[in-house]
């Protein structure tokens, strides 16, 4: 499942670029999927400039002056209007300087206001492609390819290794942020309406959690392939136990340069030298061992608990991975 297919992607008048070579780039999927490290590797080179999470609830109003309510948030064309004005301004690297100042309460946010406004700056200056590494963009990516003509990569990772990587951080997720969204709920997920009252009902049971997640986000993944000119679908294990050639095929695609440069930074990211995970006090991190971490999993997870996600994930988890994935 290493290849992955690409179209010419049509421009829309209102997003302002006219070529297709300077489309944005949109890269998405489940979080802890492996966005980041693509996103990071794929701006490696001049040519693109990333801008993390603007859909997350905490983003930082420098970058997009419109604050969002729910964790995975879904614009469409019936909801665009309090969006569209705030994300062209983020697709010209318009940075909103006296909101960010406005907003810090710490040294952090000081570092990355500058790391943020440095970003922005050379994207104008350098006419740089704008890149939106964003896991909560996932059901909007419709969206953002027909408003503007984003060129769409979605990762998935195994489920797994998901439910793994979440178990390890303690994170939970608020269903009641998709279920409050009457056209999130509408266009994709009623479906699963009853599993997220239940989840809600009795909430704690963090593999249960993720996998309801993992499936609600894959299944709609299925759905939006016919729906995205261009969609790149791609495995983060084929990624990281192939990274110079699975990146070689996405700068490709993309049409941008696999300089050098480039090249050294994905053999850095991935060395076999690099820690086998990221650390709780860096969990963003890209410089890891990338064939060590997609086995991990197999070692934090017992036997019961990877028999149950692939019980839980068994509707879903065909369409990505093979009996063989499971061992």
């Amino acid at each position: 499942m290493a290849g992955f297919e690409s179209e010419t992607f049509g421009m829309n008048p209102i997003s302002g670029l006219s070529r297709q070579e300077t489309a944005p780039i949109l890269v998405s999927g489940t979080h802890r999927s492996g966005t980041t490290w693509v996103g990071k590797m794929l701006a490696a080179g001049p040519e693109v400039a990333y801008i993390s999470e603007p859909m997350n609830v905490w983003h930082r109003p420098g970058v997009m002056r419109i604050p969002t309510q729910y964790w995975y948030t879904y614009i469409c064309e019936e909801n665009q209007g309090e969006y569209l004005t705030a994300f062209q301004e983020m697709l010209h690297f318009n940075y909103h300087t006296g909101m960010e100042i406005r907003s810090i309460k710490s040294i952090k946010d000081l570092l990355r206001m500058l790391r943020d406004w440095s970003i922005f700056l050379n994207g104008r200056k350098h006419h740089q492609i704008p890149l939106i590494k964003d896991p909560f963009a996932l059901f909007s990516s419709e969206w953002f390819s027909r408003t503007f003509g984003c060129r769409v990569i979605i990762t998935v990772r195994h489920p797994a290794a998901v439910a793994s990587s979440l178990k390890k951080l303690g994170w939970r997720f608020d269903f009641g942020d998709l279920l409050h969204q009457s056209l999130l709920m509408r266009d994709f997920l009623e479906p699963y309406r009853n599993e997220i009252e239940s989840i809600l009902a009795a909430p704690g049971d963090l593999v249960a959690e993720s996998c309801l997640l993992w499936r609600m986000v894959y299944r709609s993944v299925q759905e939006l392939k016919n729906k995205i000119p261009g969609l790149i679908v791609i495995r983060h294990e084929d990624i990281a136990f192939e990274p110079l050639a699975a990146y070689n095929g996405l700068y490709n695609d993309l049409g941008l340069d696999f300089s050098n440069e480039v090249q050294q930074a994905i053999q850095s990211s991935s060395s076999r030298e690099n820690p086998k995970e990221t650390s709780s006090e860096n969990i963003h991190s890209v410089r890891i061992d990338s064939q060590a971490v997609v086995k991990s999993w197999k070692e934090r997870l017992t036997k019961t608990e990877v028999d149950r996600i692939r019980q839980l994930t068994r509707d879903v988890a065909p369409n990505y991975y093979t009996d063989e994935d499971w061992h």
